[in-house]
């Protein structure tokens, strides 16, 4: 992870995502609409929040906690302006402090300027050690400051802004989907990969930018559609104005955005988030099948999945696990016990559901495979008879640096283990992986159009000491392909 050492964990270890980005231009004051666009999309990172409002001039709030938590009535009454961009963040470059928080403001000689970033540039050391010979000065660690201040760089050499916007992307190496407040004229620009999602909308007077189309469906604002690939945007209360930086013919869109970071009921790319899942949930179904009694999804990960499985095998879906949503923020977990003891705090079984049971146990991912660990451990005591686990990707091996904190190979168990050794771990009586293809087909785009490098080891952008994304034939991923599941004698509970 890109944490410095030391740095508190929370206590569940699944990726994370860096962040979320809101901006919105209109006749009268967006400070309400920023706010609850912030709280909508909560769940793309909980670490700090912060709201950049232009009234004659900028004004900027940034806090470390939930959204709620940063922003007072007294603050929002005092970020009144009609033009503002807003930031939720997860750390996945720079720790977690109060100076990485964003949006990052800056002064230029051509005015300030605001930015919120979602998503990692692979060449920021770079950017930062040639600006700081130049003179600049960084005030972060993030490598968003690189990019505000790379464009600030741009402004002063072009004095053009739009030019600035287009010429200064040239050098950004990585995923970035970007709202930018330049005075008090609002920008989005999404990277020519288009990794991390970014969409517009409209609604009571207003144009809006939001990570998330849920944005819009909640605060009743009209879903436009998706940025396009390497498209620039500039918002006016009345419409935008588009314009494209060159881009290639095809996209490197994150898959794990469709597997478990962005809401379901969020479209992303012309797909709809629950669709995609509950075809990753048949398509398990279909290929680790499975006699049991009984479904239970992870909550909240699985739960679409779930759905899906169900519909391919007949079995029912029992909530079988309960989930405290008040834990995650009260109880920060430093070590691995502590970690383990987390998820008990967490999640807790309804014991007359699945005692006796033969349960399919459905969660997105495995990282480290502690927590599914001890959610198999829950269900076995529980009394569970049978617990067959059926996760909705296949293995992660390969660090990502496009914008999800998973940074080292190491704190992968598919690297260490086999799908028989994991599943023995896990202490499950079967366990199965979607295969590669089977989550391509799920998601309805094409392997060329998604980014599936912690799968693969191969990026879609230039990494040092990493490969290049290139066509492979499937079965070379065999290991994760369908069939069998690995299985183990089956146990009864304790």
């Amino acid at each position: 992870m890109a944490r410095d050492p030391g740095t508190s964990d929370y206590s569940d270890p699944r990726p994370k995502e860096k962040c979320g980005i809101i901006g919105c231009t209109g006749t009268s004051p967006v400070t309400s609409d920023l706010y609850y666009g912030l709280r909508i999309l909560q769940h793309r990172g909980q670490e700090s929040a912060g709201l950049a409002v232009f009234d004659g001039g900028l004004k900027a709030k940034r806090g470390m906690g939930l959204v709620h938590e940063v922003f007072t009535k007294e603050d929002l009454l005092g970020l009144r302006g009609n033009s503002g961009i807003g930031h939720v963040r997860y750390s996945t470059t720079g720790s977690s402090v109060l100076d990485n928080a964003q949006p990052i403001v800056v002064n230029t000689s051509y005015g300030e300027i605001a930015l919120a970033h979602n998503g990692d540039i692979a060449n920021a050391n770079e950017i930062r050690e040639e600006l700081s010979k130049k003179g600049w000065a960084f005030m972060t660690t993030s490598d968003s400051e690189v990019i505000v201040r790379l464009l600030a760089n741009e402004i002063a050499n072009t004095g053009d802004v739009k030019r600035a916007l287009r010429e200064f992307t040239n050098r950004l190496v990585g995923a970035y989907s970007l709202a930018l407040m330049i005075n008090d004229t609002v920008y989005a620009i999404r990277d020519p990969l288009a990794i991390r999602p970014l969409c517009v909308g409209e609604g009571n007077g207003r144009m809006m930018i939001s990570s998330e189309s849920v944005v819009f469906d909640a605060l009743g604002f009209k879903f436009i559609r998706d940025l396009k690939p390497g498209e620039i945007v500039e918002l006016r209360a009345d419409g935008f104005e588009s314009t494209r930086l060159p881009h290639p013919n095809h996209t490197a869109h994150c898959m794990f955005e469709w597997v478990y970071f962005a809401r379901p009921d969020s479209v992303l790319d012309d797909r709809l988030v629950y669709d995609a899942r509950v075809k990753i949930g048949e398509q398990l179904a279909r290929e680790y099948p499975i006699t049991a009694d009984i479904i239970v999804p992870v909550p909240e990960s699985g739960r679409a999945q779930a759905q899906g499985y169900a519909q391919a095998s007949g079995l029912p879906v029992v909530e079988g696990l309960i989930k405290n949503r008040y834990i995650e923020r009260t109880f920060i977990m430093p070590d691995q016990q502590e970690r383990e003891i987390g998820v008990m705090l967490k999640l807790n079984p309804i014991r007359s559901a699945v005692k006796n049971k033969r349960i399919v146990l459905i969660d997105d991912s495995i990282v480290r495979g502690t927590t599914i660990r001890k959610i198999v451990q829950i269900l076995r005591l529980a009394g569970a008879r049978e617990i067959h686990v059926r996760i909705g990707c296949p293995p992660i091996r390969f660090p990502c640096y496009l914008g999800i904190d998973m940074k080292t190979r190491n704190q992968f168990i598919a690297n260490e283990k086999t799908v028989p050794e994991i599943a023995d771990f896990i202490n499950a009586d079967s366990l199965g992986y979607l295969s590669l293809r089977g989550l391509i087909s799920a998601l309805k785009h094409s392997r060329d159009d998604v980014c599936l490098g912690c799968l693969t080891g191969e990026y879609p952008v230039p990494i040092p000491g990493e490969k290049l994304r290139r066509e492979k034939p499937l079965e070379m991923f065999a290991e994760s392909a369908g069939g069998s599941p690995s299985r183990k004698k089956t146990k009864t509970a304790a």
